[in-house]
């Protein structure tokens, strides 16, 4: 180390900064004496420990020049970074010295240093950093115009160092590790090296001497350089001034807020790239400031304000999805397909579980002579028929994509055109109702093979608009169903199937709608007779009534009601 010391002197160095600790005994230690004494410019660090483990030089540090203090009434408020013991270079080593400093680290809680310890206190004398008596002596500052004006910062003659109320100095990073020249210890001593004019930092980088630091710009920064990089910024008058204390919380709010509504107003995939591009704006405004500008802003809070706020209100609105989607599931599974519940849970805007007027087509089926079956057959033979029944018409219902409303004992209600809108629901239903005669035919069938009563009904069809909505007793009995006049002129229709002898009767209403359909084929080939315009009891216009019949071929055929009185019916 002597050699390396002669070598340094011999390169044209003008300062040379040491970051070690020669603390003990050791033979050569006059022969390293002798060469600090020689080069005249060495700068030597102490250590200062915390807990009080090293042996306190109090006279030492007062002799080895420290700091004047000016305003040491604001201790009083923030007390200064106060040390208990010293780990200190050998006597004859420190006599030879040109100045001392410390060479204390200490990193934030999260393991990362951004901070220099500009001054700590020892029994009343505060002690520099090397970085800063290397800075003074570089300057050519005398030692009584290095004052620690406590609270705001440290003179150096005319220059100011701003410090925070603890004596510290924000790091401002050039960059990570290697960003200062860095030149081998051998190459000094073979003579290679010219540092002319240069200040010479001397210390380790190796990994296995761990004096490897993180940083924001490095996860493995050489101690030895971070004091290059406090040095060179005193030098340049490179600062990291803190933004004002409004800055933060009025970017968090107002980078919370917008996200928020982000998350609110916006799809889920607009949201989520709103929330990256602010934060990674954030970010990115935080590294410009720091770099360029030597400011330091608190990027932390608001983008982990934004992520929070993303976090919490996905997690909001899944909570809301969720029971939204369990509401629409047991509102709707037992009236249509799952199909149906599966697009009014992607869209439940489409529910429309608030009444509301809409244009559907009801379907009236009633079973025919049902109170005679009932009289001449035990009950359990009854029920298991209706059952059977009823079980096979709601699938021809669920396959015709029909809402099922309600059993009213033998008599079955189902709607199209709600809850999801269907432009072709009266196309839809008189398929249904063509497709439930097929399939009572398949039933009665099998009824009449195994000896068992055989049923046959009546299904009635009307299109118009109606109130549909849930309706009953909230928080206890609730039924989305379908209430007006139309409804109840279907039910009417129904009855009649009766009165004409036919199975299925619609309303020129439904035939309106179906028309230019039904004549391309859309129902195979079928025949809606038109039959004469009734007056029903509750309706004070009357109304044409068509009977629809499947046919074994041709084109279908529509005939119009034939001219004639209306028949005036007063019961069902």
């Amino acid at each position: 180390m002597a050699q390396v010391v002669d070598a340094l002197a011999a390169s044209g160095a003008e300062l040379v900064v040491y970051d070690i600790i020669w603390s003990e005994a050791a033979a050569g230690d006059s022969d390293l004496a002798a060469a600090l004494e020689r080069s005249g410019n060495a700068i030597l660090p102490v250590v200062f420990d915390f807990a009080g483990s090293h042996a306190e030089m109090q006279e030492d540090l007062g002799q080895w020049g420290a700091l004047a203090v000016v305003g040491g009434e604001h201790f009083r408020r923030y007390a200064p970074l106060a040390a208990t013991g010293v780990l200190v270079p050998r006597p004859e080593l420190a006599a030879a010295a040109m100045a001392i400093g410390h060479i204390n680290m200490l990193p934030d809680p999260d393991g990362v240093l951004r901070w220099e310890l500009a001054a700590v206190a020892l029994h009343g004398f505060f002690q520099p950093s090397v970085a800063i008596r290397a800075a003074a002596l570089y300057w050519g500052i005398p030692e009584d115009q290095l004052v620690y004006v406590a609270g705001h910062g440290i003179m150096l003659g005319q220059r100011s160092v701003p410090l925070d109320p603890w004596g510290r100095m924000r790091i401002p990073y050039y960059g990570p590790e290697g960003t200062f020249r860095q030149v081998s210890v051998t190459d000094v001593l073979d003579g290679q090296v010219d540092l002319t004019g240069c200040i010479a930092l001397v210390g380790a980088t190796a990994v296995g001497i761990y004096d490897l630091r993180v940083t924001p710009t490095s996860p493995a920064m050489p101690g030895i350089e971070k004091h290059a990089t406090v040095l060179a910024a005193l030098l340049e008058g490179r600062t990291l001034v803190d933004a004002p204390w409004w800055v933060g919380p009025l970017a968090t709010g107002v980078l919370g807020s917008a996200a928020a509504v982000a998350l609110t107003w916006l799809p889920a995939a607009f949201s989520s790239g709103v929330v990256a591009l602010l934060s990674c704006g954030v970010l990115a405004v935080g590294h410009i400031a720091f770099v360029r500008y030597g400011l330091w802003l608190p990027a932390a809070m608001p983008v982990a304000t934004m992520l929070v706020t993303a976090g919490a209100t996905t997690a909001y609105a899944y909570a809301v999805e969720e029971r939204r989607a369990r509401e629409i599931r047991r509102m709707f599974a037992s009236y249509v397909t799952e199909k149906v519940v599966a697009e009014l849970v992607r869209h439940p805007e489409l529910a429309r579980l608030g009444g509301s007027r809409r244009e559907v087509t009801v379907l009236f089926s009633d079973v025919q002579g049902f109170t005679t079956l009932s009289e001449r057959h035990p009950p359990e033979e009854v029920v298991a028929l209706l059952n059977e029944y009823l079980g096979a018409m709601t699938e021809v219902i669920f396959v015709h994509d029909g809402t099922l409303d309600k059993f009213i004992g033998d008599a079955i209600l189902a709607f199209w055109g709600a809850p999801l809108d269907q432009a072709d629901h009266a196309l839809r239903a008189v398929a249904c109702a063509l497709a439930m005669l097929d399939r009572l035919g398949e039933l009665a069938s099998g009824w009449q093979a195994a000896g068992k009563p055989v049923l046959s009904c009546g299904i009635g069809i009307n299109s118009g608009v109606v109130v549909v909505g849930n309706i009953g007793a909230e928080g206890k009995k609730m039924d989305y169903t379908v209430i007006g006049d139309e409804v109840n002129l279907g039910s009417r229709v129904e009855g009649l199937t009766r009165i004409y002898g036919t199975p299925l009767l619609v309303t020129e209403n439904t035939v309106g709608r179906i028309r230019e359909a039904v004549l391309q084929g859309a129902l195979g080939p079928v025949r809606i007779r038109g039959l004469e315009r009734v007056a029903v009891k509750g309706k004070d216009q009357p109304v044409g009534i068509y009977a629809v019949e499947r046919m074994a071929s041709g084109p279908s055929i529509i005939e119009e009601i034939p001219e004639g009185e209306v028949r005036k019916l007063t019961k069902k």
